[in-house]
């Protein structure tokens, strides 16, 4: 079968845009190939700096011949259904019909035959619309056609189109078409410098020896492993060990065609910055890898640098000019370190109180506050110095107005922990600052020193809590404050660090601290207590001497706020209270704009379930009995849910779990069904004088006991012995469905025994909700 070989060749293409480039090209080639009826073999792509190529071999060399029927309008039916039918078919007359007989009357056929085309055809009619819509994320026009209607919108510059298509014995055909005036050939360019002449090709393989001759590596692939080899070798003669870097080999690789590694230098003292300076240094700006001593482990004054030429100098020429570029950039660096050095952390807080975070949250300022009073509740649950963690969650965001840090966004964190560590900080409060951004993806390592993990659950929770009280979640794929990665953050941090944490409580916390508005005086927050109808807790956060608690009659949130200026305070409102705390004349004002708690953390829990259903999934387990431990309600312990998640999964694996399932959820579909018969619940306690039969007085003997084994095990959170107490359910589920008749002659009898199926459902919710569960 014939093989199509494709290039599109221009100007320097930018090297992030490559791979998707080179893939989206073979994805909208073999699609169109597809829905063409040719159906093809196989297909690979490739990018370099100035060309996307593409091969597709084994392609039909025609179309396959397309026979077709159409029915049309009943016989006798109007003239105009029958003439938009002829219309539609091509027939020429009504006679040329076949006529279909069915039940419902005889129908006009239109039997359909449509020829394939030639493949070449085919392809020359689809290639310009793919180029024409090509999905650059960015895109130009140019020269003198940019003036044009219609003109070719592309990356960079096209400058020429080879399309070949034949059978690897034959001399292949170009594919006839043209964009913008660039007519498809067999024309293209080698290196830009070292063979920048034309090349004529026929197909790939011809294609890529040609190229590879003409100084161009046409394989992505293939550059990364020279580089990458070469770099390790240049190292290693110098007894030295490269700093590997797959971002940035990635980057490199789409910067070259003809890949050439050297090695340059830099002074010693430079060498006094942190090495993770002098990397992104020399990585951001000039493309290049860093040396490292394999005895020491620390980065020498060497770096890689990857030409895109053979120089006659060896290379001599190009390693000074990096030098030269190099020198300035660390010595910049080493400017701002050493600045930087010079005004501690804790003297950079207040300007945060100049940046806003958000305008519905307040300034950074505020947040950090939010965040060293929650870090300080979460400390003793994490077994953390309290006022360790209260410090180091001051200083953990200080680092942002650093100079190094508004040069090198990567480095926030890790410059913290340096300069905390310099100006003499517990070695604790300094590894907070850079570890309580983590974990920010699914590999990146999970902090186990005990002040980090209580600064980054206050961190993330805060965030999460703040922007679910604005209403400002996550949708559909939509996620610009990351809140489903602090979330995963959240649930790695307890999991992994085995810390027991009720969530609901710290939403509560972080909840109040929201509340606060913290502008002129000092602040206290109203909240409607739980479960008392117009009763609120007021609890002070604002300051050690005015720990306060006492209950007042509100039903929403309300601020309330104590003011120095006791001027301020005879500002009344409709609601207003009259109260005094040491001396100080308090005003208050309903706040409307945040949600109820309840409805928050219900939202907040469902959210995190979520999350929890991604991770346990990403680890084999099934997300369905996390919506059965979930659906409980009051599941806020995540280490208890995912034990609970185990342990109901290795009883469900067993044949008396499998069983009991089967049994539960045909007891939830007859209760069902009769409850919407009936247009009644089967709630309460059965009636044991109604117990006709042994099975049914054996089932009500096993719910009981299985009850009160199975709570008492999950009090113990015993889920392992809770299972086993489920268990003992089978038996007695079996034989009831086996020897009764549930929908008895008697009324109230089929009334009991509803009520008796409803109990096994109840028996099963002390360890899970059986209806949730799939299968």
């Amino acid at each position: 079968m014939p093989d199509l070989l494709l290039e599109l060749f221009s100007e320097e293409i930018p090297a992030r845009m490559q791979a998707k480039a080179a893939d989206d090209l073979r994805r909208m080639v073999t699609d169109k190939l597809v829905a063409e009826g040719l159906v093809y073999e196989g297909a690979k792509a490739f990018a370099t700096p100035r060309r996307l190529a593409l091969t597709v071999h084994g392609i039909p060399a025609r179309q396959p011949d397309l026979k077709e029927e159409r029915r049309g309008p009943r016989v006798g039916g109007p003239e105009p259904a029958i003439q938009g039918f002829l219309k539609a078919t091509g027939l020429a007359s009504i006679s040329e019909a076949k006529i279909q007989h069915d039940k419902k009357g005889d129908f006009y056929i239109a039997l359909i035959e449509k020829p394939g085309r030639a493949a070449i055809d085919v392809i020359a009619e689809m290639l310009p619309v793919i180029i024409r819509t090509f999905p650059w994320p960015k895109s130009m026009r140019w020269g003198a056609r940019s003036a044009k209607s219609g003109s070719l919108v592309w990356v960079r510059p096209l400058h020429a189109i080879t399309a070949t298509f034949g059978l690897e014995t034959e001399e292949p055909d170009v594919v006839p078409f043209e964009v913008d005036g660039i007519r498809a050939g067999q024309t293209t360019y080698g290196h830009r410098f070292m063979a920048p002449g034309a090349i004529s090709v026929r197909r790939f393989e011809d294609y890529e020896a040609k190229l590879k001759a003409a100084k161009v590596i046409l394989d992505p692939q293939a550059r990364k492993d020279i580089i990458l080899e070469d770099a390790k070798e240049l190292a290693f003669a110098q007894g030295l060990e490269l700093v590997e870097d797959q971002v940035l080999l990635d980057e490199v690789s789409g910067l070259v065609e003809w890949p050439v590694v050297m090695m340059g230098s830099f002074e010693k003292e430079f060498l006094a910055i942190p090495d993770e300076v002098i990397r992104a240094t020399i990585r951001n700006n000039q493309k290049c890898f860093v040396v490292k001593d394999p005895k020491t482990g620390k980065l020498t004054n060497k770096f890689v640098l990857t030409a895109n030429i053979e120089a006659p100098d060896d290379g001599k020429t190009i390693v000074a000019g990096n030098e030269r570029v190099i020198r300035p950039r660390l010595s910049d660096a080493k400017f701002f370190y050493e600045t930087d050095l010079k005004t501690k952390l804790e003297d950079r807080l207040p300007k945060f109180e100049q940046i806003v975070f958000h305008e519905k949250l307040g300034t950074q300022a505020e947040r950090i506050k939010r965040i060293e009073r929650l870090a300080a509740e979460i400390a003793p649950l994490v077994g953390a110095d309290v006022e360790k963690t209260k410090r180091a969650a001051r200083l953990a965001k200080a680092d942002l107005l650093t100079e190094v840090v508004g040069e090198f966004p990567e480095l926030q964190g890790l410059m913290g922990k340096y300069y905390a560590l310099a100006q003499g900080e517990d070695a604790s409060v300094a590894a907070a600052s850079e570890e309580h951004w983590k974990p920010q993806g699914p590999t990146d390592r999970v902090p186990t020193d005990p002040v980090s993990v209580a600064v980054a659950l206050a961190d993330k929770l805060d965030t999460l809590v703040g922007f679910w009280a604005i209403n400002e979640k996550p949708t559909g794929s939509k996620d610009p404050y990351a809140l489903r990665r602090a979330a995963l953050g959240v649930i790695r941090l307890i999991l992994e660090g085995q810390h027991r944490q009720a969530l609901a409580s710290l939403f509560k916390s972080s909840y109040l601290l929201h509340l606060l508005r913290i502008q002129k005086g000092d602040v206290l927050v109203f909240l409607p207590a739980e479960g008392k109808e117009g009763h609120a807790s007021i609890t002070s956060h604002f300051a050690e001497d005015h720990n306060f608690r006492k209950e007042f009659d509100f039903s929403k949130p309300a601020l309330v706020c104590i003011s120095k200026d006791k001027n301020e305070t005879e500002r009344q409102t409709e609601d207003s209270v009259t109260f005094t705390l040491k001396g100080l004349d308090p005003y208050y004002e309903i706040i409307d704009e945040l949600p109820p708690y309840d409805r928050l953390r219900s939202d907040l829990l469902a959210f995190f379930a979520d999350r929890l259903k991604v991770q346990l999934r990403e680890q084999g387990a099934r997300h369905d009995l996390v919506d059965a431990v979930f659906s409980l309600g009051g599941q806020d312990d995540l280490l208890l849910v995912v034990r609970r998640v185990e342990a109901l999964g290795k009883f469900l694996d067993s044949d008396d779990g499998k069983n009991l399932l089967a049994g539960t959820k045909r007891a939830s579909n007859i209760l069902a069904i009769e409850e919407k018969k009936d247009k009644r619940t089967f709630d309460g306690a059965p009636d044991a004088a109604l117990y006709k039969l042994g099975e049914e007085k054996a089932l009500a003997a096993a719910i009981d006991q299985v009850k009160r084994e199975a709570s008492a095990a999950v009090a113990k959170e015993d889920f392992a012995a809770a299972m086993s107490a489920m268990a003992k359910l089978r038996p007695a589920v079996d034989a009831f469905f086996d020897k009764v008749k549930v929908n008895d002659d008697d009324p109230k009898v089929r009334e009991n025994r509803l009520k008796l199926l409803n109990e096994i459902r109840a028996a099963t919710r002390a360890v899970a909700d059986f209806s949730k569960i799939e299968g």
